[in-house]
């Protein structure tokens, strides 16, 4: 079974789009760049180092490197069955179960980015990943330096990041090592994220929520803040505010997700950090990391037949003995055809029959059988060759 996950913030890197232009999913860049007014591509090819280090940068460039690699492995007809993401990685996990779509969680990200350099300007802090100590420990060492820092991050066995001000996380960083780190490492950021000190971010984020459609994902999501998995939108709305000041659980949302039955973790997006703690997370783990079109092409390759298989057309895609995928032929605004509109599952199509629109572009099955499922919702912005509808052949 595969699971998702998508990294957060501190994962971008110059030039991290490069191997992905010229590649059909690179629409995806030019969606975000037309949905918002920005020069996206400018983030993802040219931007440097202290450019990408700017909060919003860093995540609107992460989120949209990573809905690249989403977008080719949706192409080559591989799915997840879960998902999570680390901190800013949970609007992708989010946008990738259908929860969010590409506009609302464009606008959704650029929002938050900017509230939290908002909010980390106003109050300065730092964070440090405390090495070879249990997170009841790092959790005594926060209380022994006093002040402002808290545990940010649970994100493996012997690997927990605090967060604070400068001073609390340098004196908390002392307490550590008396009480046996193996190491603390500073992490080069200007804000304390996952703390209180956030909290003034979160009037922004809660006006962007408020105007943000939520959907009940399609796929399982595991949470940051509690790792439960969540299928009310309006939890999810309140999660999401919650997460700004809460610490991740990644650890415990990792394991979660191997309870529940994922076998293999793909990392889908730059980097490859979440890769490694999964494996420290869960013995024996499967992992892969996609940063590049090369890696989608390699772990299609790998899957056993039970999985989807890489597109043997761009206008219909094989998933495995007798079903089949019909996807968008254009970007736009997906409106489905008044019989399909209830989704009816199980009911028959024809070769050639309408299931909808996107834009002025009609979306014909290639094939005939029974429909399993409308994968796409009314009125989502879609993308060229993204999965519409499901169904089993005759």
């Amino acid at each position: 079974m595969l699971a998702f996950t998508f990294p957060g913030q501190g994962s971008q890197r110059s030039g991290m789009g490069q191997p992905w232009v010229g590649h059909a999913s690179w629409a995806v860049v030019d969606e975000a760049s037309e949905v918002l007014g920005l020069d996206v591509s400018h983030l993802l090819l040219d931007a440097d180092a202290d450019e990408l280090a700017s909060t919003d940068n860093a995540q609107l460039a992460t989120y949209v490197a990573s809905l690249v690699a989403l977008d080719a492995l949706r192409q080559a007809g591989v799915a997840p069955a879960a998902c999570a993401g680390h901190s800013l990685g949970e609007y992708t996990a989010l946008t990738a179960a259908g929860s969010l779509s590409l506009t609302d969680g464009l606008r959704l990200v650029l929002a938050r980015g900017r509230a939290m350099r908002e909010a980390a300007s106003a109050r300065p802090g730092t964070m440090a990943a405390v090495l070879g100590l249990d997170d009841d420990v790092v959790e005594q060492a926060c209380r022994q330096a006093g002040g402002e820092v808290w545990v940010a991050n649970h994100n493996a066995p012997g690997q927990v990041v605090i967060s604070g001000s400068t001073d609390a996380v340098a004196a908390a960083g002392s307490a550590a090592m008396s009480l046996g780190a193996r190491r603390v490492v500073a992490i080069p950021v200007t804000g304390a994220f996952h703390t209180p000190l956030m909290a003034p971010a979160g009037e922004a984020l809660t006006t962007a929520l408020a105007a943000t459609t939520l959907r009940p994902p399609r796929a399982t999501v595991v949470a940051n803040v509690d790792a439960g998995a969540h299928l009310d939108p309006e939890d999810w709305r309140e999660l999401l505010l919650r997460q700004l000041c809460s610490p991740v659980r990644w650890r415990q949302s990792v394991q979660r997700l191997a309870d529940d039955g994922a076998t293999t973790f793909v990392e889908v997006g730059p980097g490859g950090v979440l890769s490694g703690l999964a494996k420290r997370i869960v013995r024996g783990a499967g992992t892969a990391s996609v940063t590049r079109p090369e890696d989608v092409d390699g772990l299609a390759a790998s899957l056993p037949p039970v999985h989807p298989h890489p597109p043997t057309s761009p206008e219909g895609e094989h998933l495995h003995m007798a079903e089949r995928l019909v996807v968008s032929p254009a970007a736009g605004v997906f409106q489905p055809s008044e019989r399909w509109r209830q989704n009816l599952a199980g009911s028959r199509v024809e070769v050639g029959e309408v299931l909808g629109t996107v834009g002025d572009a009609e979306i014909r099955s290639r094939f005939a059988g029974v429909i399993m499922g409308i994968i796409a919702h009314d009125g989502e912005q879609v993308l060229p060759s993204q999965p519409i509808a499901w169904l089993r052949t005759a």
